[in-house]
């Protein structure tokens, strides 16, 4: 009698494209590859960058990134999704649109809005139209503290500050918040603290050594996406974080010594593929 074989975790970046392959769709797609799922994505916009920085951004059209995600999730369906760079409000707007109409459930909200490089990826009313639009229909919204000081008017760089903000973000229409701490001023210890806060009560630091390496380009979004992969196999939200805080944190070791480029080099995402299924 034959078997039919297990379907690997569908899985979904609606994101911008990284010509350099460090982050975005391409660092998105190796995670989930790494992590046994199917990976499909619905690019936002074309950047033309490297490890040195971006240079050009073209964003696609709300509607064309609405029909990328119908033609996936009506034909090969959706167990989990993440967002990344959304560029304009209408992308935002049609993006929350396909969420409702597909009943995409599981969703990682990463708001990017600052490059590694520091370039500007998202104006206020992008930035807007995601709290309102995205932040209430994510299962996790995973900001740094730069994207956090910028949704709460104030900055936030310490330790002392992760929990009344994290709280702040959920009083803006989250589910839960994971508060990355990479950019942590009082961090000079070597540790690396992260923290999240749901709205029915979960306040959890998860805590990794600090690794000395430039080759962080791309962190946020694969960090998005192993969440993502995790909770399309059925992991509850705290496990599903911890598993990608620790994939995230051995693809930076891995990644350590690679020599890719001048500048911020990537992640190693297939460090320890797993197999699909």
């Amino acid at each position: 009698m034959s078997s039919t074989p297990p379907r690997p975790p569908r899985l979904l970046t609606i994101a911008g494209s990284d010509s350099g392959g460090g982050a975005g769709i391409q660092a998105d797609l190796k995670t989930f590859a790494a992590l046994g799922g199917f990976g499909m994505s619905a690019i936002t916009a074309i950047t033309a960058q490297n490890t040195l920085g971006v240079t050009g951004v073209h964003a696609i059209p709300a509607d064309m990134v609405a029909a990328q995600i119908d033609a996936v999730a009506g034909d090969i369906g959706v167990d989990a999704a993440k967002t990344g760079m959304l560029g304009t409000a209408a992308i935002v707007e049609a993006v929350a649109g396909a969420v409702d109409r597909h009943g995409i459930r599981r969703l990682v909200v990463d708001p990017v809005m600052i490059s590694t490089s520091g370039a500007t990826l998202s104006d206020d009313a992008t930035s807007q139209a995601m709290v309102q639009r995205l932040f209430p229909r994510a299962m996790l919204v995973t900001p740094n503290l730069p994207e956090a000081s910028y949704l709460l008017g104030r900055r936030i760089a310490r330790r002392a500050d992760m929990e009344d903000a994290a709280a702040e973000l959920l009083a803006l229409g989250c589910r839960a918040v994971l508060l990355k701490g990479g950019h942590l001023e009082d961090g000079e210890d070597g540790r690396l603290d992260d923290l999240l806060m749901t709205a029915d009560g979960i306040v959890r630091v998860f805590t990794h050594p600090r690794i000395d390496t430039p080759n962080l380009h791309g962190t946020g979004c694969t960090l998005a996406a192993a969440t993502a992969a995790q909770l399309a196999r059925g992991d509850g939200l705290e496990d599903a974080v911890g598993v990608a805080l620790d994939y995230v944190a051995h693809a930076i070791a891995a990644g350590a010594s690679l020599r890719l480029g001048a500048g911020n080099g990537p992640l190693n995402h297939s460090f320890a593929p797993r197999a699909l299924g």
